[in-house]
């Protein structure tokens, strides 16, 4: 296929060595290593290029690395299950720039330590070609093919190639190839092909096994990771063949190739070889007592509310070692500049309390689209705040990973964490304060959803003709049992003079707020009484929703709110729920600040590899 596209071809190397198994392709890097010191001193490169994760490019790798030339590695940063990886990232490791496909591959490259100055976003090359490919002369090439010869080894032991329905083939040029999967069916099998450009027809996938467990996909893939157990593959099979999803760009837009030639003509060959890495700040003087480094190891910690910018140091055991708080500004430019200022800050004061920083957790609320780092579109209280990517400057910036999620998210993994949802596999969590928010966690993991709009628990809807929400609906939990909607109702009794009664007062200047309902409550005001017990019972109503959808064994109430609700909780499921959820446990929050605690935990879960 080199020769057909007419390359100058300066020296051919024959490395592989005959054989299926591990020792073969052992002793192939090993011919590769002795062969390629001769071709190397002769060619004098400037630059090798190596791609993917082959055992072949380790080599070429290798030798480039010990002959101080530089290398460029296209695709490293991605992740997908197998002896690869280890290949992968140690290629990686030895080269000294990087075009990666995805921002998940270049979060990881971060992560790895690599200068995110040589690190170029860039998509998958193949994607230029393969997002032009389809043509209408497809059926010419699938008749091409039917007639192949060779079988693959397995398939032949089974005895498939006697069935009508199969053809197997050892090797189909690219071009022909790709019009063959964009035609297809269905693709079956392992191979990276599957989760990664078939993505760009929109062709079915059937992933099998793990060889590809991390790989990000498209919607098109489905997986049957374990055994074929209860006929999953045949079950695949049925729900996936002859689908058409739309096309995925994770992988590539279609303008790799002049991105990695702009990169190229940029380096420099002057300067210094030597690699560097970003390692994050350390104080030179670190206890080697194993506890102590632990307990360094620590996450700088950002939660964007309605009215303060929040940014913290919190520690591995969830201990907030530094806390620092401004106004959030209302402008775009202005939060984002405050953001960075207070970031960069917190970094360089976490060197002098000797933590470890190992990235940045970001809780903001609205919807966010945690797999890009991107607010998609905020809450009415924190102003200019849609389609906007947090993580890369702040990335940039800090030279750190970042992470970003909404803040009920986040306070459902703060409870995974620290708190009570700590080694409980299906959870909830609740949060009752100006708004009402939460998040769900199903067999350990968060729920994301497909739009990034799972866990709005706040807008589910218990009364058709209930009072009018925030986010245009009627009846939500929230305009009955949020901060703001107590506020509400508090404002019409003060109006009315209904409010007060003996053992209050308040100061003219002073606002009618959701305190001062439950104040008049505990003090024997029947109707902000009344009022409190609609607001539990709507929050009840919609717990109980939640336990007849997720089925979870805990539901964690947190927020200033919560303590109020819990007992009026409890009743309503006792009153309304099936029998077989009425046993759930309902708790209240211990976590002092779950909005900052779960930034944290985006970070310390990853970076420590517990949860991934």
């Amino acid at each position: 296929m080199i020769e057909q596209d007419d390359f100058d071809i300066h020296t051919r190397l024959h490395t592989i060595v005959r054989g299926e198994d591990e020792a073969a392709m052992v002793e192939s890097v090993g011919l590769a290593l002795v062969k390629l010191p001769d071709v190397l001193n002769r060619l004098k490169p400037d630059i090798m290029i190596v791609h993917g994760d082959r055992f072949d490019a380790l080599a070429l790798a290798t030798s480039a690395a010990l002959m101080n030339i530089r290398i460029l590695h296209i695709e490293g940063g991605e992740v997908s299950g197998t002896i690869d990886d280890s290949i992968r990232h140690a290629i990686t490791k030895l080269a000294h720039y990087h075009v990666c496909c995805t921002r998940s591959a270049e979060q990881h490259l971060i992560a790895m330590c690599e200068d995110h100055d040589r690190i170029l976003l860039a998509g998958c090359p193949s994607y230029d070609k393969l997002l032009s490919a389809k043509n209408k002369d497809y059926m010419s090439i699938i008749r091409m093919w039917l007639g192949s010869k060779e079988m693959v080894r397995v398939m032949r032991k089974k005895g498939i190639e006697h069935h009508p329905n199969f053809r197997a083939v050892k090797h189909v040029p690219f071009d022909q190839f790709i019009q063959l999967v964009a035609h297809a069916g269905c693709m079956i099998g392992n191979s990276s092909c599957g989760v990664r450009e078939v993505g760009a027809f929109g062709t079915p996938v059937i992933n099998l096994g793990t060889r590809q467990t991390g790989r990000e996909t498209g919607e098109n893939v489905l997986h049957v990771r374990d055994a074929d157990t209860q006929d999953k593959i045949l079950h695949a099979l049925q729900l996936q063949f002859g689908k058409q999803y739309p096309c995925s760009k994770i992988y590539g837009d279609g303008n790799a190739v002049p991105r990695i030639l702009k990169f190229l003509k940029s380096i420099d060959l002057k300067e210094p070889l030597q690699k560097k890495f970003c390692f994050p700040p350390v104080k030179d003087n670190i206890s080697q007592d194993i506890d102590h480094i632990l307990e360094t190891q620590s996450a700088l910690a950002v939660d964007l509310g309605g009215t303060n910018l929040r940014v913290a140091i919190v520690s591995m055991k969830g201990e907030i070692v530094k806390r620092y708080t401004q106004l959030n500004p209302k402008t775009y430019e202005d939060r984002l500049e405050l953001i960075l200022k207070m970031c960069i800050e917190a970094a360089s004061e976490a060197v002098n309390v000797n933590c470890r920083i190992l990235g940045v957790g970001i809780s903001t609320g609205g919807r966010v689209n945690p797999r890009e780092g991107i607010v998609l579109h905020s809450t009415k209280l924190i102003q200019e705040w849609s389609s906007v990517d947090l993580r890369t400057p702040i990335s940039d910036a800090l030279h750190l990973p970042v992470w970003v999620d909404n803040d009920g998210n986040c306070a459902a993994l703060a409870e995974r964490k620290f708190g009570h949802g700590k080694g409980i596999e299906n959870f909830v969590t609740l949060i009752t304060g100006t708004g009402i928010g939460g998040g769900i966690v199903h067999q350990h993991e968060l729920i994301h959803g497909s739009s990034f709009c799972a866990a709005e628990l706040g807008h589910i809807v218990v009364s058709l003709d209930g009072p009018e929400c925030l986010c245009g609906s009627q009846g939500c939990i929230e305009a009955y049992a949020s901060g703001t909607a107590l506020q509400r109702e508090a404002k019409k009794l003060h109006d009315e003079d209904l409010l007060l009664v003996e053992g209050m007062s308040m100061k003219e200047e002073e606002i009618v707020s959701a305190a001062h309902l439950i104040q008049a409550a505990k003090l024997g005001n029947t109707k902000a009484e009344s009022i409190l017990r609609t607001a539990g019972t709507a929050l009840g109503l919609g717990v109980v929703n939640i336990l007849h959808t997720v089925n979870p064994s805990l539901v964690i109430l947190s927020g200033v709110l919560a303590s109020h609700y819990v007992n009026a909780v409890k009743d309503v499921i006792n009153r309304q729920a099936l029998s077989s959820v009425k046993t759930v446990d309902v708790v209240v929050s211990n976590l002092a600040d779950p909005a900052l605690l779960g930034a944290a935990s985006l970070v310390l879960d990853y970076t420590t590899r517990r949860i991934y």
